[in-house]
């Protein structure tokens, strides 16, 4: 288990004022460094390997370099640079989130500078739409219909409006989730359906919809009606596998008020994906929220107090081995203090070997 030193607070406070307070992409130059002289590299170097000096400097400072000169400006714009720049290892996940605003702009913060970004977003209406991402592109799905979905760039203010997905109109819980091809400009979207059956408060028809974007075509992989069982809003792609929690509607113990179903992309098939082979959670949770480090299912959850489930008492992280959990750290209690004890008290997110918990109650984003 991690000591306290693998957390860090980076005390942001104020994350819900307004967008004039931070710095836009938009308004990014180079005006700050007024003692910049001609750099003699630029009719030196070759595209190519000047597109990997690039991509070793911090996102904000790419996007600065892009006012250097027209050379500097098509490289940085292009869709080789930006696809090969996220495959650096070397650049550090940023945090992406909405503040209580209805207006449809996302903070992003910056860990290699420590600084947040006020993004606007004119693809979306409002702020309470639903968001996943990968490797730098964002997902979004309206709230309302859970048929309007978009992919973004958000930094270089791109997006594609997809296709309306199959399956049940204006679902109870949608888990949305996004996984960008490493090897290719492809990507992969998922979307679980949940809605409960009229007049029968513990049977749910779920289904499973996915979206190649090579082939431009959403594909209904998997329908089932589950007893005792709904679905949620969680859920991630990890190695080729897709990754979702359940939730209990008969009530059972505590630590069978959730359960984990992964359905492997590879074959294409409802085969092996039943209720029947839920993975079970490692403690009584209140929440969980599911990330992909590396390709690896990891999952932040509140953990719940024996006797009263619902309260939460802490915050674990665990990873999932084979189909066993293995805790990897616990939130140290100081850190823990002002969360509340709501069941549903924070958000949390990541990549790579970074993750990022937030409290709702609290300005406060703390990192593992």
């Amino acid at each position: 288990m991690e000591g306290e030193t693998s957390w860090i607070n980076h005390c942001v406070d104020d994350v819900s004022r307004d967008i004039s307070g931070y710095d836009s992409f938009l308004e990014l130059s180079d005006d700050g460094n007024k003692e910049a002289t001609a750099v003699s590299v630029d009719s030196i170097l070759p595209n190519d390997l000047l597109e990997r000096i690039l991509a070793y400097l911090p996102i904000a400072s790419i996007f600065r370099a892009g006012s250097v000169c027209k050379r500097w400006h098509e490289i940085v714009s292009s869709p080789r640079f930006l696809w090969n720049s996220s495959r650096v290892q070397s650049q550090k996940p940023w945090y992406f989130m909405f503040t209580s605003s209805d207006e449809p702009v996302g903070y992003a913060y910056d860990p290699c500078l420590r600084k947040w970004y006020g993004i606007e977003l004119p693809c979306i209406q409002s702020s309470n739409w639903f968001n996943t991402s990968s490797c730098g592109l964002v997902c979004f799905m309206d709230s309302d219909s859970r048929s309007r979905l978009y992919v973004c760039n958000p930094i270089i203010k791109t997006w594609k409006k997809l296709e309306d997905p199959p399956g049940m109109k204006s679902p109870d819980y949608s888990a949305l989730a996004l996984s960008v091809n490493r090897n290719s400009p492809g990507y992969t979207i998922s979307i679980v359906k949940s809605k409960r059956i009229q007049g029968n408060f513990i049977q749910s028809d779920l289904s499973v919809h996915i979206y190649d974007s090579e082939t431009r075509t959403w594909v209904t992989s998997w329908t089932e009606v589950l007893l005792g069982w709904r679905g949620g809003d969680e859920s991630v792609i990890c190695d080729g596998v897709l990754y979702f929690l359940i939730y209990s509607t008969s009530g059972g113990a505590p630590e069978n008020r959730h359960g984990l179903l992964k359905y492997n992309f590879s074959n294409r098939s409802s085969h092996g994906l039943s209720i029947q082979n839920i993975i079970p959670v490692p403690c009584p949770l209140t929440c969980g929220r599911l990330m992909n480090l590396k390709e690896k299912l990891v999952m932040v959850g509140g953990i719940g107090k024996p006797d009263r489930p619902d309260i939460i008492k802490g915050i674990g992280i665990w990873v999932l081995n084979g189909e066993k959990w293995d805790e990897v750290a616990r939130m140290p209690h100081k850190l823990f203090q002002g969360f509340g004890e709501i069941d549903d008290v924070f958000a949390s997110s990541g990549t790579d070997d970074l993750i990022y918990i937030q409290s709702y109650g609290a300005s406060t984003l703390l990192a593992f």
